[in-house]
């Protein structure tokens, strides 16, 4: 009888392992379309800078303000939120259109907010752009 309880013992903590475990999946879980993102875009408009930044054809990662502008012909501008849908972290770089989230290594096309890399499969939230005052400014209203 005393192999009976070892046993018991074994498979009790084997299941209490994979509801830890299961919980560690969700919480990187792809299925959220903002990650841990609270806020990823802006809630009011912020100004970003002069269009000519944004080269015509390419991207420009506007880090601090959580935007990414395009650029796909010269006076037209496109917006996405800079944080990654997966886990809410913010896009660290642009190159060639493509913008790179550092924690998880999800990729974007910055042109369409597509995501092209996991773990994200949600693309990045639109973000409304025009030119004010001869600056780019981002966010409701814009």
């Amino acid at each position: 009888m005393s192999g009976q309880p070892a046993a018991r013992r074994t498979v009790l903590k084997g299941a209490a392992l994979a509801g830890v475990a299961g919980l560690g999946v969700a919480a990187c879980s792809t299925e959220s379309k903002l990650g841990h993102a609270q806020t990823p875009t802006p809630t009011a408009p912020v100004e970003l800078g002069f269009p000519d930044e944004v080269p015509v054809g390419g991207s420009k990662l506007y880090r601090e303000q959580r935007v990414v502008v395009s650029c796909p012909a010269k006076g037209e501008f496109k917006a996405f939120s800079a944080q990654c849908t997966h886990a809410g972290c913010l896009l660290d770089k642009v190159e060639d259109n493509e913008g790179n989230c550092p924690c998880h290594g999800s990729r974007f096309d910055t042109t369409t907010g597509k995501a092209v890399r996991g773990p994200a499969t949600v693309p990045l939230p639109s973000v409304p752009v025009r030119v004010e005052g001869g600056k780019l400014i981002a966010g409701p209203d814009a």
